[in-house]
């Protein structure tokens, strides 16, 4: 790897954590050694790279960094192109026109030597296999979930037995066949999963739920990985 290549994925890694990485994860990532890694950030530092840390306890990117954001690597390119083939083909129709609108963005945008890695990739993802259709609207459910706003919804379970429910939804899930709405159920005074081809009926409430939807995806996955465990 370049110099140049190396630095730059420093800064990558650096960009995409929240909290400070140690030299040594940094070297496995990249392979090289702990050392070469000490250098380099020595070098960004002294170029005015707001890099804050110390050997031994980790290093952090400076929020105010700021990069050209499309300064892409033909992996990076490739994993775009990647995950929206995904989301194109399995998304629902304002997510699946937003990822073709992606594509279209970046290929006007890259360097030409680029353009093949978005016009012929050397990867790709399977037919989506036929699936049950949505009956709720998605596009104004992941709005809901921004705002933090409730749906009543009638939903019918596995065995046919339809229930009145009020969700407090807090993300979607994509899977191969089914699209699933993880929520808060004030009936079951817990979090839930409702499947999208399973909505009777849904109702977009004004209300606002009483947390911030950050919060309550949090409890969420802290349940979900609670749950988890063996």
């Amino acid at each position: 790897m370049r110099r140049a290549d190396r630095l730059f994925q420093i800064i990558q890694i650096l960009r995409r954590s929240s909290r400070p990485i140690t030299a040594q994860d940094i070297a496995a990532e990249i392979e090289v050694s702990v050392r070469t890694i000490y250098r380099d950030v020595a070098d960004l530092i002294g170029q005015r790279v707001p890099i804050r840390g110390e050997a031994g306890f980790g290093y952090i990117l400076d929020d105010a960094f700021d990069m050209p954001p499309l300064m892409l690597t033909p992996d990076e390119i490739e994993a775009a192109v990647l995950g929206a083939q995904w989301v194109a083909g399995r998304g629902d129709p304002a997510l699946a026109a937003a990822a073709r609108d992606l594509i279209a963005k970046i290929t006007s945008v890259v360097p030409e030597r680029l353009r093949p890695f978005i016009a012929d990739p050397s990867i790709g993802t399977p037919p989506r296999s036929q699936a049950e259709p949505d009956t709720i609207d998605l596009g104004i459910a992941r709005t809901w979930i921004r705002e933090g706003r409730k749906i009543r919804i009638d939903y019918r379970d596995e065995r046919g037995q339809v229930s009145d429910r009020v969700i407090w939804p807090v993300i979607v899930g994509f899977f191969e066949q089914a699209r699933v709405i993880a929520a808060w159920c004030e009936l079951r005074q817990d979090f839930r999963h409702f499947r999208t081809d399973r909505v009777v009926a849904a109702q977009f409430l004004d209300e606002r739920y009483p947390a911030r939807p950050g919060e309550l995806r949090s409890r969420w996955k802290r349940g979900l990985a609670q749950r988890q465990r063996p």
